[in-house]
């Protein structure tokens, strides 16, 4: 900020989503990606820099630019952001591809580990409310995003049939938060990496240290 100035919740706010982003094991693409690369003997500029162009992908650490684009496109098309019925009808118009960017995934709900909860998204939603009370605006946003979380099971019942179990991610909040701290959307992504390199260099120090053989995931071609 051109003030540097800075609250000590803003401040622990950071530091909070800082730590929720940061690297929580091997099997997501960006830690495998470094493990993969650095097996093959190359430096580790080269394996971290592998790491980031998995992590920029939109379904991984740019997804939470995605969700801030999303948010947008909703609060555009959606009149009344407190109408439960308007905002669930026009996410299942999301799922059916016919808004938005025609993926039909609503972004930051869902992930391949965390199901039932994420533990990132509880502390990160926690902290994200108490620094949106400060701004009645910040106020009436959490709400939607609050709406949207507890109406994306119900309505990818009604457009998939299916039942499945979701939770929001860490996504979900993230770009909110940065947007909060008024940090520019070009660096949400960027501040994601440098939360996740330390634990990506520890995923290196194990591959090079404790591995001598070069990664060669098994496929079938079909």
């Amino acid at each position: 900020r051109p003030d540097n100035k800075y609250t000590r919740e803003e401040a622990e706010m950071l530091d909070v989503m800082l730590m929720v982003q940061a690297e929580h094991g091997g099997g997501n693409n960006s830690a495998f990606t470094t493990r993969v690369v650095s097996s093959s003997g190359t430096d580790t500029y080269s394996a971290i820099a592998a790491a980031i162009g998995s992590l920029k992908g939109p379904k991984h650490g740019g997804a939470n630019a995605k969700v801030m684009a999303m948010m947008e496109d909703i609060k555009k098309n959606v009149k009344d952001w407190t109408d439960e019925e308007e905002v669930g009808a026009y996410s299942e118009k999301i799922m059916r591809k016919e808004a938005f960017d025609g993926a039909g995934l609503i972004y930051g709900m869902g992930h391949a580990v965390y199901t039932m909860s994420d533990p990132r998204c509880i502390l990160l939603k926690d902290r994200a409310e108490r620094l949106a009370r400060n701004n009645p605006d910040w106020a009436k946003e959490f709400a939607l995003y609050d709406m949207i979380e507890r109406l994306t099971p119900e309505c990818f019942y009604n457009v998939k049939k299916n039942h499945k179990v979701m939770c929001a991610n860490v996504d979900m909040y993230s770009g909110f938060v940065n947007k909060m701290l008024g940090i520019a959307p070009e660096l949400y992504t960027p501040i994601f990496a440098i939360a996740r390199i330390a634990g990506w260099c520890a995923h290196r120090l194990e591959e090079t240290i404790g591995c001598s053989r070069i990664i060669r995931p098994a496929y079938k071609s079909i």
